[in-house]
């Protein structure tokens, strides 16, 4: 128990600290999980070398949103404290794995030659969930034999073991924004992440011509500019994005602009990238927008690609900042808010949930067949509530772009609603507002990064909609229709 945990909390050092005395048992045991690896037996593992085995069976409930009985009849000696502490709380080698029941024969077989020897493999117990058990009965027991040494909701230790992180979160960001991601912790009911799709992802949503068109040449392919400033960091993302689409991205600088050796005029689309243009230094996307701006030729060049009726522009995060501060070039964007500081007062770099929206009358160039979805998606940015300025109330300023059917991209909770609430809510944007459209359609600027969830597996995906979905996830589809606009 030397060096563990358990002893820190109370006050003591121990005078035997875990140890290895067999290298080549580390070397089997790893063997063996390869073994499980490739076989996809194991459904959750982790090893209890850091807390002992109670807070590696905490973290695994916690993570996998289920409860656990465990016995300790196997693995302690006896219901006295001392037992049963050193038997929860020791660092010594060990780990833990779900699998299933009918699985449990072919993960012996698996270290049936390497591993751990005969008798360390132990059974101690199995999950619940909230299909066979209420949420408030979603909850960590621990019996010895037949009596029950402890039980605690799993929402209750989800708290106490964020409560660290809590205290300097109320230190060190906005407090009421800590206090809210905090108490959110209690909602063993949360259904969290869901992908509830409007489409098929696996879907060829491209017109015949234009698939023709692809195969034929891949050089003559619709160009997209790829635009980057000084701080950008999304681009190499943003073309694989479009170029796996059909598009032939060209990398942009803002320098290339300038200096006049590119041009908009030989150009489809525009895609500004995220990151963090003279590091934000002048607020988000101002230095960037300033260089436009106030630079009569390029502002004649920008508002001129805007003006044409066969062109598409995208910003995402510091893009999206940069092209909100360009709302005076863009025809329909006037009511559009600029993009501030969050509520938080940190960076947020999440997986919410979102909902597209879409005005079926004068459909987004980058929207095709997604209104009424909801899923995850990747965001990353300091500056990204939305602001009306001059306005005196914030929400219904919001509403009347949401009338407008200007805002494609809110953020919703894990119940699907609109949401206000942090961290679901993750900048305190009004109706929950994650991005805004042209009236036409054919300007998209959004704070989260649809191109960072162009590949499937992303950072999550339901069961089986790997093998479904194919080798891009539903966000590609945004690339997608923007192919299937141009025709």
């Amino acid at each position: 128990m030397g060096g563990s945990a358990v002893a820190q909390v109370f006050g003591q050092l121990g005078d035997e600290a875990p140890d290895v005395r067999n290298k080549d048992l580390i070397k089997d045991y790893f063997d063996a999980i390869e073994q499980l690896h490739e076989a996809g037996i194991v459904l959750a593992y982790h090893d209890i070398s850091d807390g002992g085995l109670f807070t590696c069976l905490v973290e695994m409930c916690i993570a996998g949103r289920c409860g656990m009985n465990v016995t300790l009849d196997t693995i302690c000696k006896s219901t006295g404290t001392a037992d049963v502490i050193s038997t929860l709380f020791n660092e010594e080698l060990g780990a833990v794995f779900q699998l299933r029941k009918k699985d449990e024969i072919n993960f012996h077989r698996c270290f049936a030659t390497c591993g751990p020897p005969d008798g360390l493999i132990k059974r101690i117990g199995k999950t619940s969930s909230l299909r066979s058990f209420s949420s408030e009965k979603l909850a960590i027991n621990i019996y010895y034999r037949m009596d029950l040494l402890y039980h605690s909701a799993i929402s209750k230790l989800h708290q106490a073991w964020a409560s660290t992180s809590y205290q300097m979160a109320k230190l060190r960001d906005n407090p009421a924004c800590a206090d809210s991601e905090y108490e959110s912790l209690l909602d063993a009911q949360d259904p969290g992440l869901s992908y509830n799709l409007t489409f098929k992802p696996a879907d060829d949503i491209l017109l015949f011509t234009t698939k023709l068109s692809n195969r034929l040449s891949l050089t003559n392919r619709p160009r997209v500019a790829i635009l980057r400033e000084q701080g950008s960091n999304g681009q190499s993302e943003m073309a694989f994005a479009f170029m796996s689409a059909g598009f032939t991205a060209v990398d942009v600088h803002m320098s290339d602009l300038l200096s006049g050796r590119e041009s908009f005029n030989y150009f489809t689309g525009l895609a500004a990238c995220g990151g963090f243009s003279y590091g934000d230094v002048l607020g988000a996307g101002q230095g960037w927008a300033k260089t436009v701006l106030l630079r009569q030729d390029i502002r004649e060049e920008f508002a001129n690609f805007f003006a044409r009726k066969d062109t598409f522009a995208l910003g995402v995060c510091n893009g999206c900042q940069f092209l909100t501060r360009l709302k005076a070039l863009i025809p329909g964007a006037e009511a559009w808010p600029s993009f501030q500081r969050n509520v938080s007062e940190q960076y947020e770099a999440r997986y919410c949930m979102a909902e597209i929206l879409d005005d079926i009358t004068r459909p987004s160039v980058f929207l095709h067949g997604m209104a009424g979805t909801t899923m995850p998606i990747a965001l990353s940015h300091g500056e990204g509530r939305a602001h009306f300025a001059g306005a005196p109330d914030q929400s219904a300023a919001a509403e009347t772009l949401l009338a407008a059917k200007q805002v494609p991209i809110r953020y919703v909770d894990h119940y699907l609603r609109p949401t206000m609430t942090y961290p679901a809510n993750p900048n305190g944007s009004p109706a929950g507002i994650a991005g805004v459209r042209s009236a036409d359609g054919c300007v998209l600027a959004i704070m989260p990064h649809p191109e960072r969830c162009v590949l499937n597996p992303g950072s999550w995906v339901p069961p089986g909609a790997e093998d479904e979905w194919g080798n891009y996830g539903p966000w590609f589809r945004v690339f997608q229709s923007a192919r299937r606009w141009v025709g």
